[in-house]
């Protein structure tokens, strides 16, 4: 009777509580990483808005027409204004694509380092989406502090849906 106790009764209920207590042992170690995550939900979220502030409104700048003209107007604006000389600014050919279109265009101007440096700070500013792939700096040969800029830079578009 004892052998069938032991055979039938304590060794199946021994099994099952074994098996219960991994599973609450599992449950701990789900809940203790549950608490450790939690506590790192703000530092996430803080990070997120961090993120959003400097990606800021992605969609704005980027229109929806080409608009490459008056683009360029104001560049030659942003040149006047901070003084460079011979400006040349010369669009290439548009790459097309489904979901961004992209102009490089080159420019060249003559000043001192300083506009230069202020120039490429205010076309941060443009409110359109631009990157600056290239920029060659060369000392003037008479020495007199002005530098000969050259730069290639890429405008981005978003093409206009098709209507129809």
């Amino acid at each position: 009777m004892l052998a069938g106790f032991a055979l039938f009764g304590y060794l199946p209920l021994h099994k099952r509580t074994k098996a219960v207590g991994r599973k609450m042992a599992a449950q701990k170690l789900v809940i203790t990483k549950a608490s450790a995550e939690k506590r790192q939900l703000p530092e996430l979220k803080e990070q997120l808005l961090k993120l959003q502030e400097q990606i800021g409104n992605y969609e704005a700048n980027l229109p929806e027409q080409r608009a490459l003209g008056v683009f360029l107007q104001r560049l030659s604006g942003l040149m006047n204004e901070h003084n460079l000389k011979e400006q040349v600014i010369q669009p290439g050919q548009e790459i097309k694509a489904d979901e961004l279109n992209c102009i490089p265009v080159d420019l060249q101007c003559k000043g001192k380092l300083a506009q230069v440096f202020e120039f490429y700070k205010s076309l941060q500013g443009l409110g359109r989406l631009v990157r600056i792939e290239q920029v060659k700096l060369v000392n003037g040969s008479d020495l007199s502090g002005e530098v000969t800029m050259q730069s290639s830079v890429v405008v981005y578009y978003r093409p206009q849906a098709n209507q129809g």
